[in-house]
């Protein structure tokens, strides 16, 4: 019983911090299917550029 309650009370207590940590990674989570009309994915920048016309 004391080991059940420790179990769950430490996975309660990493809960707010693993969400967290959710939430950040996903907000850096950006690919070329999110550029606008007429850009590409720039993989250096890590953004969406306006490829120079040849």
């Amino acid at each position: 019983m004391k080991l059940k309650l420790t179990l769950a009370a430490v996975a309660l207590a990493l809960a707010p911090g693993m969400a967290a940590a959710m939430c950040s990674w996903e907000k850096t989570q950006k690919s070329a299917s999110q550029c606008g009309a007429g850009q590409v994915w720039d993989a250096d920048s890590q953004s969406c550029i306006t490829p120079p016309s040849s």
